[in-house]
């Protein structure tokens, strides 16, 4: 290897052990952050109470890395929200009928919520904070899954006749309820919470 290549090779090392030095510490602080705001709040979540728990010497770390509390706390929102729409990507991967989706995706949703309460309780407190934008747009999004079984069902004959938006949303909201329960509740049982939804909207979409 001549000199040149020899220093671009060198040089090329050197991006890539930044690189992810790099990632890693962003990754540090996120986890960190998320730690803080689902122990203590969002307003109370400061920069110097996350460079604490992530054992950090100086807030200018986090700073390095992120502009602002905003931007962090951008990233924890993609980061939690990724890990959901993983987790129910792969649980609900090839249903085999309408009803059976609809069952994988409640028990799924709060399968994922006992799986990870920290993350979910710093949900929770980024959204009692005002800090998660939650507009029309995000509205339908979180809706479409939903609103896809339960047209399947009502297509394939498995499902009655009903407002798919209604119901829907009525789906919806039931699978967010217990990350508010949770705050105040931390034994709740989610797995017979499932079951219970699971029975009820058997029961509220079954065509007689």
């Amino acid at each position: 290897m001549d000199g040149f290549a020899h220093l671009s090779y060198f040089l090329l090392m050197q991006a890539k052990a930044k690189s992810f030095t790099e990632s890693a510490r962003r990754a540090q602080i996120v986890a960190a952050a998320i730690e803080t705001i689902a122990e203590l709040g969002y307003t109370r979540a400061s920069f110097a109470r996350i460079a604490k728990q992530a054992k950090l010497s100086s807030t200018g770390l986090i700073s390095y890395h992120f502009a602002n509390k905003e931007e962090l706390v951008r990233t924890v929102l993609e980061d939690v929200f990724r890990e959901i729409g993983a987790f129910m990507a792969e649980r609900m991967s090839e249903p085999a009928s309408a009803s059976e989706a609809l069952r994988t995706y409640l028990e799924a949703n709060l399968e994922f919520a006992a799986a990870q309460p920290t993350r979910m309780r710093a949900l929770l407190n980024i959204f009692l904070g005002g800090a998660l934008d939650y507009d029309p747009a995000s509205e339908r999004a979180a809706l479409e899954p939903v609103e896809r079984i339960l047209r399947w069902g009502q297509e394939s004959g498995e499902f009655r006749e009903f407002d798919v938006h209604v119901m829907a949303t009525t789906i919806r909201r039931s699978v967010e309820g217990p990350v508010f329960l949770l705050a105040g509740t931390p034994e709740l049982d989610l797995t017979t919470y499932a079951a219970e939804l699971v029975t009820l909207f058997e029961l509220a979409t079954r065509r007689q």
